[in-house]
């Protein structure tokens, strides 16, 4: 039986943050599937088109065990639908163990089947956000040391 993660997010854009939560996440699981997902609580910056180009440039070198993929249903049911039995989330800080631990429970109660595993962030990459990185780009800032090294060029464009 396969190991199979689900990385749900927005990736609005990736960041480096995501990167390394993933690439630590690798020896855990037989294949992670890094997916979009639709929020409606949020107004992306970037196309799901320009999304997904930077999550397949990101991974690249890791096509064998790592899928992209995006979705618009509850993540739980997408992990059925894709037979992931774990839900891969990165943690910052108590604020997101907090958000998390309770998105976490809510799945538990709608299929048990399925687990939340949490990694830590690097402290480096504790304080680096989405959030931050549209801010800076949205005032023409350089936001390129916060989001992975194969996206640089790509984010700094935009």
């Amino acid at each position: 039986m396969d190991r199979i993660a689900l990385f749900p997010g927005s990736f609005d854009p990736i960041t480096k943050g995501h990167e390394s939560v993933v690439q630590r996440a690798l020896p855990l699981f037989d294949k992670i599937v890094v997916a979009i997902g639709t929020n409606i609580t949020k107004d992306c910056f970037f196309s799901l088109e320009q999304r997904l180009q930077w999550v397949e440039k990101t991974f690249e070198s890791n096509k064998s065990k790592i899928e992209i993929t995006s979705f618009d249903t509850l993540t739980i049911e997408y992990c059925r639908l894709i037979g992931a039995k774990y839900i891969l989330r990165g943690l910052r800080n108590q604020i997101d163990f907090q958000y998390e631990s309770n998105i976490a429970r809510i799945n538990q109660e709608l299929h048990p089947e399925v687990e939340t595993v949490f990694l830590l962030t690097k402290p480096e990459d504790a304080v680096i956000s989405s959030s931050f990185v549209k801010e800076i780009l949205n005032f023409g800032g350089d936001a390129s040391r916060f989001v992975p090294t194969a996206i640089a060029a790509d984010i700094i464009k935009k």
